[in-house]
């Protein structure tokens, strides 16, 4: 991919930008060929695009049938996982020879989309406050039980990883936390941000302050905040039942699937897809 090329490319995807958010965002903050981890490479055929970090997260975007053309892009690359829209990140799985690789986690969630002029704020007492102002050894408590639950993650690599993660949120200023009484009960934030449309993520209640309508309080409570800064458009996923009703009593509507496969280690596929070491 040119550089030249690079605003054809970034038009297809805006075109619809909740199924592309995270290369459109990630090319907006690091460029493209960038230096960071998260910054991306891309191919295209004109249609479908194909994106991958440079810490091997391969991001495809368009149609299932661009998924060979697309698995021979990313050969001989280090690839740690897919995701994306469930029909292209399948597809690719399959046409790269990485369906059924050893993965720490390999799931299929429910993707929403809402109209920030219909967001419903729950009624009821609280504070959003952002994560700088809580009690850091209690959020990063939070964020390793989030990322051993919600991305299977070995709870050491967890605990090494929970606290460059808060130092990212206090930084961008994406995440926060609903106090109640003064007591923090729940966290939201936002992963990715294109044009006047957020991608909620992040989402997490403790355990035991769970089915008291917090996490969607919450989010509501930050979307409102954002929708009043400009933004008029959100798209979020849903990692089970429980979190898909909370997310529709604010408005969200489901639009489709999304999968999300992380290999169990760097995996490489030569030309032909075999296994390269």
């Amino acid at each position: 991919m040119t550089p030249d090329l690079l605003g054809a490319v970034t038009g297809v995807m805006a075109a619809r930008a909740h199924l592309a958010m995270f290369p459109l965002s990630n090319l907006d903050r690091f460029g493209l060929d960038g230096v960071d981890d998260l910054a991306v490479s891309l191919w295209w055929d004109g249609a479908s695009v194909v994106g991958v970090t440079r810490s091997g997260m391969v991001l495809p975007f368009g149609d299932p049938a661009a998924a060979p053309k697309m698995a021979a892009a990313i050969a001989e690359r280090d690839l740690v996982g897919v995701i994306g829209e469930r029909r292209v990140a399948r597809a690719l799985l399959v046409a790269a020879g990485l369906d059924g690789v050893a993965a720490t986690l390999d799931r299929d969630e429910p993707q929403f989309l809402l109209d920030l002029a219909a967001l419903v704020v729950p009624p009821g007492q609280g504070q959003l406050v952002p994560v700088a102002d809580v009690d850091q050894s209690l959020l990063t408590g939070w964020i390793v039980a989030y990322t051993i639950e919600a991305l299977n993650a070995d709870p050491v690599r967890a605990q090494a990883q929970a606290e460059s993660s808060l130092k990212r949120y206090i930084a961008a200023r994406s995440h926060h936390v609903l106090c109640v009484d003064g007591a923090p009960v729940a966290m939201t934030g936002v992963n990715a941000r294109v044009g006047d449309m957020v991608q909620v993520g992040g989402v997490y209640v403790p355990p035991a302050l769970r089915g008291q309508g917090y996490a969607g309080c919450a989010v509501a409570m930050d979307l409102a905040r954002l929708r009043d800064g400009g933004m008029r458009r959100a798209t979020l996923f849903a990692s089970g039942p429980a979190a898909a009703r909370a997310y529709r009593g604010i408005g969200f509507t489901a639009v489709g699937d999304w999968t999300l496969s992380l290999f169990d280690g760097p995996q490489r596929r030569g030309p032909g897809h075999g296994t390269v070491h």
